[in-house]
C-alpha cells in the first residue's frame, strides 16, 4: 500500500470513528428522554465535542489529500467523505438537542406514553447503519433503496406534529411539554434526513452520479 492509499485509508477510519460517536449520541440523547435520566442527557454534549474535532480532523486530512492532486476516483472519496462528515456532525447536534430537551421534560409530569419517538429513532437509525454499510461495502443498490425510506420518517413525523398540536389545543397546560416533544420529533426527521444525504453521497462516490434531485429512484436501482 502506498503511503497515499494509507492516508486514504486513514480518512476512512477516522469517518468511521465519527460516525460511531454520531449514533452513540443518538441513541443515548433517546434513551435519556425514555428513562429521565438527565446525567445521560449531559453526557451526549460531551461526545459531541468529541464528534467536532473529529469533523475537523476529516477536514485537516482531507485538505492535504487533495493538495497532492487525486485521481478522480480518489478525489470523489475526498469530497464524499467531507460532505458525509459535515452530515454526521449535524446527527450529533440533533442529538444533543434532543437531550436538552429531554432536561427540560424531566423536569414535568411525562404528557404521554413515549412510542412514535422510538419508532423514529429505529427508522432513521437504521437508515444511518445502512449508509455507513453501503458506504463500507460499495453496496450502491442498498444506498439507492435508502432514499426513499425517508419519507416514512417524514411523514411520522408529521403525524406527531398534528397530535402534539392537539394535545396543545386541548389544554394550555399541555403547550411546553409538547413544544419540546415536537423539537425532539424534528430533530430525529433530520437525522433520517442526514442518513439519506449520506446514502445519495454513496452513490455518487461508486458511480459517479448526482442523485440528490433524480425523479425515478427506483428506475435507477433496477438498473
Amino acid at each position: 500500500m502506498s503511503h497515499f492509499e494509507q492516508e486514504l485509508a486513514d480518512l476512512k477510519d477516522t469517518l468511521l470513528r465519527m460516525a460511531s460517536l454520531a449514533k452513540d449520541v443518538v441513541n443515548k440523547s433517546v434513551k435519556a428522554l425514555i428513562e429521565r435520566d438527565d446525567e445521560l442527557a449531559r453526557a451526549v454534549k460531551e461526545e459531541d465535542n468529541a464528534i467536532d474535532e473529529l469533523e475537523i480532523l476529516v477536514d485537516e486530512k482531507s485538505v492535504l489529500l487533495l493538495s497532492k492532486a487525486p485521481l478522480a476516483n480518489d478525489l470523489r472519496l475526498i469530497t464524499v467523505a467531507l460532505k458525509t462528515s459535515h452530515d454526521l456532525e449535524r446527527v450529533g447536534d440533533e442529538a444533543t438537542t434532543i437531550a436538552r430537551r429531554a432536561i427540560e421534560l424531566g423536569k414535568e409530569p411525562q404528557l404521554k406514553d413515549y412510542i412514535d419517538i422510538p419508532r423514529m429513532t429505529n427508522m432513521a437509525m437504521e437508515m444511518l447503519d445502512d449508509a455507513l454499510d453501503a458506504f463500507v461495502t460499495a453496496d450502491v443498490n442498498k444506498a439507492k433503496a435508502i432514499v426513499p425510506r425517508d419519507k416514512e420518517v417524514d411523514a411520522l413525523n408529521k403525524q406527531m406534529q398534528r397530535e402534539l398540536a392537539g394535545y396543545m389545543v386541548e389544554d394550555p397546560k399541555n403547550i411546553t411539554r409538547c413544544l419540546h416533544l415536537m423539537t425532539i420529533s424534528k430533530s430525529l426527521e433530520r437525522v433520517a434526513d442526514h442518513a439519506k444525504n449520506i446514502a445519495e453521497e454513496v452513490v455518487f462516490l461508486y458511480e459517479g452520479r448526482d442523485i440528490r434531485h433524480a425523479a425515478n429512484l427506483g428506475t435507477d436501482q433496477q438498473s
